[in-house]
């Protein structure tokens, strides 16, 4: 198994003055769960280099056995940060893309054309592509092959805006993922603040939250596996 891991390489929280990145979480339990299961993976962003990572996502309460595991990761902390530059990234040399959150999507991957075009290419192709978090906007541009947004008529789940307004970035962030995503006519659900809540669609995956990471990665796990299994 060959999956894609896209980070996103936007580092300013709006105009707040602050930082935000990937969440480490977000990226850390999905990469060791689809590590240790074997698979063999290419971390990329848009500029490549150092992905900005989510100040946030560093603090104490936010660690998992996951990020422990990552921190003390001198092999994979040096890999992050030599992510491969998006636009030399060919979807046919992978069997899925996974996508974690934290803000950074908002501004940078809702809009990449590299990133865009990679992900109608692999839904084209048949091929899983997940999404936790924030990361669901990376899907709000992208187009079925009839020219429709992809996520039309597709049960999606993502950052919730009751968890947005939690977090107090309501005014901060470039739009409410939850309303742009039903607003290109996705089948949005979520479950209960902060909580784990994973939705598959066929070959779409996606979860609303960092909890939810885990889920997501298991859920693209069974998805290629099955694949596999197809004649």
């Amino acid at each position: 198994m060959k999956i894609l891991i896209v980070l996103t390489s936007h580092a300013a929280l709006g105009n707040t003055g602050d930082k935000t990145g990937f969440w480490i979480e977000e990226f850390a339990t999905p990469y060791y769960v689809l590590a240790d299961a074997g698979a063999t993976l290419t971390i990329a962003s848009p500029a490549g280099g150092q992905p900005p990572v989510d100040p946030k996502s560093e603090a104490a309460d936010a660690q998992t056995t996951s990020t422990k595991r990552f921190y003390k990761d001198s092999v994979l902390i040096d890999k992050v940060a030599h992510s491969v530059k998006l636009s030399e990234i060919k979807q046919e040399d992978y069997d899925a893309v996974f996508y974690p959150g934290g803000h950074g999507p908002l501004w940078d991957l809702a809009t990449d054309k590299h990133s865009i075009a990679l992900i109608e290419s692999f839904f084209n192709h048949q091929k899983p592509i997940a999404f936790v978090c924030h990361a669901p906007a990376a899907l709000v541009n992208a187009k079925a092959e009839n020219g429709e947004p992809l996520v039309k008529g597709k049960h999606i789940t993502g950052f919730s805006n009751t968890e947005e307004e939690a977090v107090k970035l309501t005014k901060v962030v470039p739009f409410l993922l939850e309303d742009e995503l039903t607003r290109h006519g996705a089948l949005y659900s979520k479950g209960a603040d902060w909580s784990s809540y994973t939705k598959q669609d066929g070959l779409l995956i996606t979860g609303q939250n960092p909890a939810s990471s885990e889920g997501v990665a298991k859920l693209l796990l069974a998805s290629l596996k099955s694949e596999k299994q197809k004649p």
